[in-house]
């Protein structure tokens, strides 16, 4: 039963290729995220990146007896072991997890993640020195936390919701917090806050269970303002999570959390977020280029830390296949979800490409049976954008090809598309604003940065030739039968 990160880092220790580790002593300051790079990052990280198995960094520089750990979800195949599901399937897996929610439980008494307290009136407190917290790069705005599952409370229902944000540790008690404008609940949440003069209590649980961190990347429609995304993880598992009552602020945190921020948002204060380095850039981000800093993030006040026993810190590189997993499966999950109410039975599978960092990319697979079916593929691309805002481009293909290999995909592109009747561009639309080609720099036509141009790129064969589109079809042969041999 995985219900924590070290159940899932025992889990993969018995799976062969998927864990490795390493004593050599190594500095949070981007080497971290150096070394991982050329041992399984992926994603869009630049070359020279590949798939590999996940890391534990044993022995980190200043940091005596506390771990890092990167990659768990770096690959499709290791998000299959750790959800116990074929990879294929893990968009259904997820959308039918939205619908059968396991609401999560506070549990009582001594909790894995307050083995050890450390507040933030002791004398000698100060975060930076008791996190390991890495930074990606040498040029970052300060350490990252990157895998914090942000959860907070709507101040005047009491709703909970949790969510992934970009955290920078900027002092020794004070940690930045940037929310896409609009895209977030626990931004909406501390709007409320503000609104009411008061501060947002919240806490950061770091190194979860993995159902935990992929849940977390759902957003509306499927999940909307109220509903807990720890609902989802509770389905994954068959099991409701576990939440403790923080030590130091009125916030529930994640029980068997390797570390737990404790804080409160601060009412009306915004900081610079390179404040400390002044570069102008904040980290790597998923579209595979590093983030310009923002000129005003909100501030966690931070009131205290516990962590367990020879504590874990888990973080990623932004532009890592961990984030396409995290981002792109719930994406597939809420588009499959939409799919299937409007044109049931059309639509066989979705995959958001590693190219778009599990946003910006979706490759549907759509199943024509009946001359009525022609441009239905179309509506299914239209579906998926509502399904998911940040989504910029759909490729279409038919259920002959194969969406999880690129090279069959471009097959299709090549052979059954042509570029002035089958691309659908729609402009004007809200898209994501760490896209650089989505930003006023780049067309100043654009109304604002993230407004910019959603295209269909429709690669299916039209229903009345699809016998003009048939495959070479090979002999199907059982290769059990067959002891094929390396020919030394």
């Amino acid at each position: 039963m995985v219900d924590s990160l070290r159940s899932a880092i025992e889990l993969l220790k018995g799976i062969e290729g998927q864990m490795a580790y390493t004593d050599t002593e190594v500095d949070a300051n981007a080497e971290i995220s150096g070394v991982y790079r050329h041992v399984g990052a992926g994603g869009t990280v630049m070359r020279p990146t590949k798939a590999g198995p996940a890391l534990l960094f044993n022995n980190i520089k200043d940091f005596p007896d506390m771990r890092v750990a990167i990659g768990l979800l770096a690959t499709r195949e290791r998000v299959g072991y750790l959800l116990d599901c074929e990879p294929r399937k893990l968009g259904f897996l997820l959308r039918d997890a939205v619908n059968t929610p396991i609401p999560p439980v506070v549990v009582d008494g001594p909790v894995p993640c307050q083995e050890v307290v450390k507040y933030a009136t002791d004398e000698d407190f100060d975060i930076r020195k008791i996190l390991p917290a890495p930074k990606n790069t040498e040029e970052d705005a300060g350490p990252y936390i990157t895998l914090g599952m942000a959860y907070a409370a709507d101040p005047e229902t009491g709703v909970q919701d949790v969510t992934i944000h970009r955290l920078c540790l900027q002092d020794k008690d004070e940690i930045s917090m940037y929310m896409v404008p609009g895209g977030r609940h626990i931004g909406a949440m501390f709007a409320k806050a503000e609104a009411l003069g008061q501060n947002l209590p919240i806490s950061v649980s770091i190194g979860v269970d993995p159902a935990i961190e992929v849940a977390s990347c759902f957003e509306a429609p499927t999940t909307p303002y109220g509903f807990d995304e720890l609902q989802i993880a509770g389905s994954l598992r068959g099991k409701a999570v576990e939440l403790c009552n923080c030590v130091s602020v009125n916030a529930k945190a994640i029980a068997n959390a390797e570390f737990v921020v404790e804080g409160e948002l601060i009412c009306g204060k915004r900081v610079v977020e390179d404040q400390n380095t002044n570069t102008g850039k904040a980290m790597p981000e998923f579209p595979g280029y590093t983030g310009a800093a923002n000129p005003a993030v909100p501030i966690i006040k931070v009131k205290a830390v516990t962590y367990r026993e020879h504590p874990i810190i888990q973080t990623c590189i932004g532009p890592s296949e961990e984030h396409v997993s995290m981002a792109g499966i719930p994406t597939e999950a809420s588009i499959l979800r939409m799919e299937e109410a409007a044109l049931p039975g059309r639509v066989q599978n979705v995959y958001c490409h590693s190219s778009g960092g599990g946003k910006y990319l979706a490759i549907i697979q759509f199943k024509k049976t009946m001359p009525s079916d022609e441009g239905r593929q179309r509506q299914a691309a239209l579906i998926a954008f509502s399904a998911f805002s940040e989504l910029k481009h759909v490729i279409l293909v038919d259920e002959d090809v194969d969406i999880f290999d690129t090279n069959d995909v471009l097959w299709a592109i090549n052979t059954r598309f042509q570029g002035d009747q089958d691309i659908i561009t729609i402009p004007g639309v809200r898209c994501h604003p760490l896209d650089p080609s989505e930003r006023v720099y780049y067309n100043p036509m654009f109304r604002d940065d993230g407004i910019a141009c959603k295209t269909i790129f429709d690669a299916t064969v039209p229903y009345k030739l699809k016998d003009k589109f048939q495959r070479s079809k090979f002999m199907d042969v059982d290769m059990s039968n067959y002891d094929i041999k390396p020919l030394v």
